[in-house]
């Protein structure tokens, strides 16, 4: 087995960067798609799934995150109804979504 060069440690980091600024885009656009759909109101279907929670029981294994969970991580946002409430103002949750690491 080789050992890596600098070369090859330079190409890693490369990568590690390019795959971090890759998940801080996703991350901003979920969240600003979550303002979006609970600003306007031709999204209300969106927005009783993106609400609602699926009746019955998870099988059993390892627990899923799901893409709201997500959401309140990323923004600090504890209460889905405030995370709700918030998106509908614009301008402070475009702050919120700006602040995003």
């Amino acid at each position: 087995m080789s050992k890596l060069t600098e070369t090859d440690n330079e190409e890693v980091l490369r990568r590690d960067g390019c795959q971090h600024e890759l998940w801080k885009t996703v991350k901003k656009k979920k969240v600003a798609y979550l303002g979006h759909v609970h600003r306007h109101d031709r999204y209300r279907l969106l927005q009783l799934i993106m609400m609602g929670k699926v009746a019955g029981e998870r099988r059993i294994g390892r627990k899923r995150k799901s893409w709201l969970r997500n959401i309140r991580e990323w923004t600090g946002i504890a209460s889905a109804t405030q995370l709700f409430s918030l998106a509908r103002e614009k301008e402070n949750y475009q702050k919120l979504t700006a602040n995003l690491h």
